[in-house]
């Protein structure tokens, strides 16, 4: 590889088009985090910040509020390979119950 940077890809898009059709409300949201993503070259949790300051790591994810704090989009994020794997879009409730962390290897 030459020395070039890689743009942030989202490895499961398709599971990005079901959180929109599913969350309509979140539509314009997840829509200009999916923007902004692509275009950045994240190497770790402050650069991510300076993209999205409320992203939050808890254990092996990232978790990002998503329009307002209305929702929590549950990712994880392979720094070296500039890549993102999208887990789960969930409201306050869902995410409270922490079922979820089972994907974060807490």
């Amino acid at each position: 590889m030459s020395g070039e940077s890689l743009a942030v890809r989202i490895v499961n898009e398709q599971r990005l088009s079901r959180f929109v059709r599913d969350h309509r409300e979140a539509k314009s949201a997840l829509i200009r985090w999916a923007a902004i993503t692509r275009v950045s070259q994240w190497r770790n949790l402050p650069e991510i910040r300076s993209s999205f300051r409320s992203a939050d790591q808890v254990c092996k994810c990232t978790v990002f509020n998503i329009l307002g704090n209305n929702y929590r989009l549950i990712t994880r994020i392979y720094h070296a390979e500039q890549t993102v794997t999208l887990y789960h879009f969930l409201k306050h409730k869902a995410y409270d119950r922490e079922r979820w962390k089972k994907d974060c290897e807490c």
